[in-house]
C-alpha cells in the first residue's frame, strides 16, 4: 500500500472552515506482537498505577476511558501516551471497558482530577459536570454545553476523498452513507462541496446506520445498496463514509457484478487496517489523525487542570491523508494514451524520468500527449511527474528521518538544493520545515 498525503487542491479551499483546525503527523506502526492494552499505551486499569514514579500520589489522577478495540480509540490513546511521557505529570488509568460512560458510581468511586474520553455519554459528562471534573470528549457526538471537544474534521475528510478521485482521473462521482449521524453528513458534505467547485455532480445512496455487531444489513436495505450500485455509471468513483460501510458497498458491487476496481473505485474512510484488508480486494482510505487527537486532548486537559485553559474549545484535526490499497488502485481515464502515460509516470517519476521518456512509451508526438493530457488531468505530464516526486518526499520527510541529499536520490534528483526549490514551489515551506511543522511523533526504531 502506499501512502499519499494531501496537497490541497485551489478549488478545494473553500468547501469548509472549521474553527482551530490543526494540521498533523503519521500514523503510529502497529504493533510487532500481541500485547496488552497496559503494554501498548503505558496506562492500566483501576488496581495499578500505569506509571510508577517517586510521588506518585502527589501527581493528578486522569481517567482515560478509551474502548481499545476500535482502532481509532487505540491511535487517540497512542497519542495521549506520547504528551503525557513527554511531560510526566499524571497517574493515568485506563478504562477499556467503556464502564464509565453509562455507570456514574464508578466515576464517583476515585477522586479524579481529569478525564479524556473517546466514548463520551450525557451521563458521564453530567458527572463530571456535578463533580467539577475537567472532562475532553473525544467522540463523533455533537459537542456538549460546557464541553472541550476535539474531533476529526469530517468535511475535511469527504473533501480529500473528492481530491483523491479527481487526480486519478475519475468523472463519475456516488456517494455512500448513513442519514442518521452527524459525522457521516459532514463528510458528505465536504465530498460533494469539493466535487461541484470542480464541476462534478454526485449519486448518493443513505441509509440508517447497521449495528456495528451485525454481520450484514437488513434485507432490504443491502437489497436497495446492490440496486443503486448496479445503477451507477461505468468507472465511477465512491466514497463511503467509513470503512464499515465502505465494506458493504464492496458487498453489494460483488452482488451486482461490479468488478473493483475495473469498474468502480471505492474509497473508505478512518483507516482501519483489519477492516480494510479483509475486503477483498482491499479498501483504500482516508486516514484520519487519531494520534494527533489524542496528543491535542492530552496536552489542553493539562492546560483545565492546571487552570491556564482560556475555555472550552471544539477543534478539528485534519485528516493525514489516503491510503491506496487496490480498491481504488487503478487510473481512471478513457483516454488508453494518457492512462498508460499516467500509469508510466507514477512508477517511474521518482527515477528521474523525463517527458521524452514518457513519449517513448506512448509513441505520440509531445504536442498530443500535452492537449491530452491538459484535458483529461487538468495539467502537462512535466507538472504530473514533479507532482508525483513531491507526493513520494512528503512521505520520506514525515515517515523516515532520511537526510534531505538521501530523499533527493530516492525521487529522482541529482541535486539536493533544486529538489528544496521546487519542494518549496509546490508546498509553501522548505523540506524542513515541513517535516518540523507537520511531525510530532517519533519514528519507531
Amino acid at each position: 500500500m502506499t501512502f499519499t498525503p494531501q496537497l490541497r487542491a485551489q478549488a478545494g479551499e473553500g468547501a469548509r472552515k472549521a474553527p482551530n483546525r490543526l494540521r498533523g503527523d503519521l500514523l503510529p506502526a502497529p504493533a510487532a506482537r500481541p500485547r496488552s492494552s497496559a503494554e501498548r499505551f503505558g496506562v492500566t486499569g483501576l488496581d495499578r498505577l500505569s506509571l510508577a514514579p517517586a510521588r506518585a500520589e502527589s501527581k493528578p489522577h486522569v481517567l482515560l476511558v478509551f474502548k481499545t478495540r476500535y482502532e481509532d480509540a487505540a491511535g487517540m490513546l497512542r497519542g495521549v501516551t506520547h504528551y503525557e511521557r513527554a511531560s510526566n505529570s499524571w497517574v493515568a488509568y485506563l478504562d477499556d471497558e467503556g464502564r464509565a460512560e453509562i455507570d456514574p458510581r464508578w466515576v464517583r468511586s476515585k477522586r479524579w482530577c481529569g478525564v479524556i474520553s473517546r466514548h463520551t455519554t450525557p451521563t458521564l459528562a453530567r458527572t463530571c459536570s456535578e463533580l467539577g471534573i475537567p472532562l475532553v470528549d473525544l467522540s463523533d457526538a455533537p459537542p456538549m454545553p460546557h464541553v472541550s471537544k476535539i474531533r476529526a474534521d469530517n468535511a475535511a475528510l469527504g473533501q480529500m476523498g473528492a481530491e483523491y478521485f479527481l487526480e486519478r482521473g475519475y468523472r463519475h462521482f456516488a456517494f455512500c452513507g448513513y442519514r442518521d449521524l452527524g459525522w457521516s453528513q459532514e463528510r458528505r458534505t465536504g465530498f460533494v462541496e469539493a466535487l461541484g467547485l470542480a464541476g462534478h455532480p454526485c449519486e448518493l445512496f443513505e441509509v440508517e446506520r447497521p449495528s456495528d455487531l451485525a454481520p450484514f444489513w437488513e434485507g432490504a436495505e443491502a437489497d436497495a445498496l446492490t440496486l443503486w450500485v448496479r445503477g451507477l455509471p461505468p468507472r465511477v468513483a465512491v466514497m463511503a463514509c467509513s470503512d464499515l460501510c465502505a465494506f458493504q458497498v464492496m458487498r453489494a458491487a460483488e452482488a451486482a457484478g461490479v468488478l473493483v476496481p475495473e469498474q468502480m473505485g471505492v474509497l473508505g474512510a478512518n483507516n482501519d487496517p483489519m477492516r480494510c484488508e479483509l475486503a477483498n480486494p482491499p479498501i483504500s482510505s482516508v486516514a484520519a489523525n487519531s494520534f494527533q487527537a489524542g496528543y491535542q486532548a492530552a496536552q489542553h486537559l493539562d492546560e483545565l487542570m492546571a487552570g491556564r485553559a482560556s475555555g472550552v474549545i471544539d477543534v478539528r484535526i485534519e485528516p493525514l491523508g489516503v491510503v491506496t490499497r487496490k480498491s481504488t488502485d487503478v487510473v481512471a481515464v478513457s483516454d488508453a494514451v494518457v492512462s498508460h502515460a499516467l500509469s508510466y509516470i507514477r512508477e517511474h517519476a521518482c527515477k528521474g524520468v523525463s517527458v521524452d521518456d514518457v513519449l517513448r512509451q506512448v509513441l505520440v508526438s509531445r504536442s498530443k500527449l500535452e492537449s491530452r493530457f491538459r484535458r483529461h488531468v487538468g495539467r502537462s505530464p512535466q507538472a504530473e511527474i514533479r507532482r508525483v516526486q513531491v507526493m513520494r518526499i512528503i512521505q520520506l520527510l514525515l515517515e523516515t528521518d532520511l537526510p534531505l541529499a538521501e530523499i533527493a536520490e530516492l525521487t529522482g534528483f541529482v541535486h539536493v538544493e533544486y529538489m528544496c526549490v521546487l519542494f518549496k514551489r509546490f508546498t509553501g515551506e522548505s523540506p524542513g520545515r515541513y517535516r518540523r511543522k507537520h511531525r510530532t511523533e517519533p519514528i519507531a526504531v
